[in-house]
């Protein structure tokens, strides 16, 4: 292996560690169907045709599939209300999710599970997703843990603890939490409230301790109270001051406190406070009057955001290529009981709609905290057996149900605007605090030079577009982008000279190319240096006529593709075996669309202007008697044409710029204007191109 060959080895090496870290899925994909190709074996065509008979025999019923490999390794599990239909939709590529040909290469056989609904599908999905972790199936985990308040039931004297650990079966557990601090601020506020012991208190480890040898150990505690019995945090069952029976109660209450349902706790003490005070027990009923003053302070520092008692989370959800921002807007009693802020960031070649629904399997697998109502932009495909899933954790005694909703407007659809805000502003601190969009750049050219056989990474890139009308007010736009970031100092316009009789973006392309690259412009600074890549917003056709257009002009040293709308696929000039496809949900096609939709953007914004201008002097040259001068002095006094066109003819006379005849035919002229303007936007957005 000559030095070269190796050099290029290790970057390639060291380039698919990079995108893994960055969550790239398809090279790992592409590198996981070579090691599931089996070898020797059936072709694809005749491995596909088996497993289609194979798929005959599959009931049509609900259950659970299990994709697996050659090697008889489970590699995708999904759920169906058919699955028969739904298995056959892989077989059949009537799945467009871009990995499902990868998944399909990589397959061998498969099984099932019937169930008796969707509901016990998706539970059974989700088991078994997180039993054997297939590949194929997307990890929404990030890698961090995330804080919890925990109750230890198991105990006689249950303790709170903040933890970052759930997995002990006889420990209840509150959360997620995303803010320690807050976790924390919520335990103290909690046991304010409802006296409890710490988890953290040596009095009660050495208690506990005691009662696993006799469980009668409290009886014969006679100790001296733990400082958080002195100062009313803790309720003595350290020093034999209170019954299980008793602590038992302030256990129940503390947990429907940290469920958000304060106000029925506050009428539960407050009968106690006029109890005690009939009594004349008035230390206790003050002790009780302290602890709803502290349940209403902290509601006063709640956001309230419903005028009903509204039990809902609201999921803010915001998306930028394959990473996303996930808020939590936990709503108990009509106030802002908590907030939860995530990032997801493996959400390559996942549509939307699925990294949100994988998400919420994520969120209500690992939270107690369920709500009444789910409240997201979009419903999930199973929204019902979720539903039922969600039901069935919150176990309500009343018969509740959980119901997923997707308001369009009003007081809800308010409170998800907000979330998705949130999520927003999420996202963005954690790119700027990992330094994401820099990363991300870096990786795209690299990708770039690499999938486009390039000698360096395209550090400045020059993408054009057409912009026209059946040939009327054509434009071109010249995009520039250095470093993988805008340069708009760069843009440049084009009015197409070219006589046109209709739409013809090739001999359009070619004036674009001879104007731009012509040797006086390559020269001007203000067109700045020799782009190392050119991309034209078209497939091949216009390719072909900008490279005949470089023959002519004797250019040979500009790297330049064309981008086809459709597929995403760039055609260069020296491949000969086909489109080069960047890998879905990668840097570099995102960077390329980008570039792409920016150039789209500045020639239509160019066009219109153009059409626009042209409109306007177009109507008031229908005006018998309306001449330049008049024209000029209408629009100079009016200040635009949108304002002469809403004016009114008392208005255009007190102007005294043209005669009452001339101003009466305006009028006229311009209400038919007015009449037609919206049927005329609406046909002109549908032709252009």
């Amino acid at each position: 292996m000559n030095e070269d060959t190796s050099r290029e080895s290790a970057f390639e090496t060291e380039y698919d560690a990079t995108l893994e870290r960055e969550g790239r899925m398809r090279p790992a994909l592409d590198r996981a169907v070579r090691g599931h190709v089996p070898e020797g074996g059936e072709t694809q065509q005749v491995k596909i045709a088996r497993i289609k008979g194979e798929l005959a025999s599959v009931p049509a019923e609900p259950g659970v599939y299990l994709w697996k490999d050659a090697a008889g390794e489970v590699i995708y599990v999904g759920k169906a209300k058919q699955l028969r239909a739904r298995m056959r939709q892989y077989v059949n590529f009537q799945d467009d999710r871009a990995k499902i040909p990868l998944l399909v290469e990589a397959i061998h056989s498969f099984d099932y599970i019937v169930v008796d609904n969707e509901h016990e599908a998706l539970v059974l999905e989700k088991n078994l997703i997180n039993q054997y972790s297939p590949f194929f199936n997307a990890d929404f985990k990030d890698n961090k843990s995330y804080p919890f308040i925990a109750l230890t039931k198991g105990d006689v004297f249950p303790a709170v603890k903040y933890t970052r650990e759930k997995r002990r079966a006889d420990t209840k557990y509150f959360g997620p939490f995303t803010d320690a601090r807050a976790a924390r601020e919520m335990i103290d506020i909690a046991r304010r409230v409802v006296p409890l012991c710490a988890a953290t208190c040596a009095d009660w480890r050495q208690l506990t301790r005691a009662l696993e040898k006799d469980p009668l150990a409290f009886l014969k505690r006679d100790a001296r109270p733990c400082f958080d019995c002195h100062v009313g945090l803790g309720p003595g069952a350290c020093c034999g001051q209170i019954t299980p029976e008793d602590y038992a109660v302030n256990v129940r209450r503390i947990e429907r406190f940290l469920a958000g349902s304060h106000r029925e706790f506050v009428d539960e003490l407050a009968a106690e406070m006029r109890a005690a005070a009939e009594e004349l027990d008035f230390e206790r009923a003050g002790r009780l009057k302290s602890r709803i003053d502290t349940i209403n302070s902290l509601a006063d520092k709640q956001h309230a955001v419903s005028s009903r008692d509204l039990n809902a989370d609201v999921i803010g959800f915001f998306r930028e290529e394959t990473v996303a921002g996930v808020h939590v807007l936990v709503i108990r009693e009509g106030r802002i009981v908590n907030s939860n802020e995530f990032v997801l960031n493996r959400g390559t070649d996942v549509p939307d709609q699925d990294l949100l629904r994988n998400f919420l399997f994520r969120y209500y697998d690992v939270t107690t905290s369920v709500p009444r109502e789910v409240i997201c932009a979009v419903l999930p495909e199973d929204a019902g057996a979720m539903g039922e899933w969600l039901t069935a954790k919150l176990d309500s005694a009343h018969g509740a149900k959980v119901r997923f909703t997707a308001p369009q407007k009003g007081e809800k659809a308010d409170l998800l605007a907000m979330a998705e805000t949130n999520a927003r502003h999420a996202l963005m601190r954690y790119k700027v605090r990992t330094n994401y969009d820099d990363k991300r750049i870096n990786n795209a050219l690299l990708q770039l030079e690499s999938a486009l056989a390039l000698d360096a990474p395209p550090m400045r890139i020059e993408c054009f577009d057409i912009s026209t009308i059946h040939g009327s007010y054509t434009v071109a736009s010249m995009v520039v982008f250095t470093g993988g970031k805008p340069d708009k100092n760069q843009y440049r316009r084009f009015k197409i000279k070219t006589p046109l009789s209709e739409a013809n973006d090739f001999l359009s392309m070619q004036e674009v190319m001879r104007r731009r690259y012509a040797p006086e412009r390559m020269a001007d600074e203000r067109f700045g240096s020799k782009p190392d890549l050119i991309i034209l917003d078209g497939g091949k056709p216009q390719l072909t006529a900008a490279l005949a257009m470089f023959e002519e002009m004797g250019i040979d040293d500009i790297a330049i593709c064309g981008l086809a709308k459709r597929d995403e696929e760039l055609f260069v000039p020296w491949q000969d075996t086909g489109p080069v496809v960047l890998p879905s949900g990668s840097a570099s096609l995102y960077l390329v669309k980008q570039v792409r939709d920016e150039a789209h953007r500045f020639a239509i914004t160019f066009h219109r202007e153009l059409r626009g201008k042209g409109m306007t002097a177009s109507i008031l040259d229908e005006v018998a008697g309306l001449g330049p001068v008049r024209k000029k002095a209408l629009l100079a006094h009016f200040k635009s044409f949108k304002n002469l066109k809403e004016a009114t003819l008392d208005e255009i006379k007190a102007a005294r710029v043209v005669p009452e005849e001339v101003a009466e035919e305006l009028v006229a002229v311009l209400a038919q204007y007015n009449e037609r303007k919206h049927e005329r936007e609406e046909k002109l957005a549908e032709e252009i191109s």
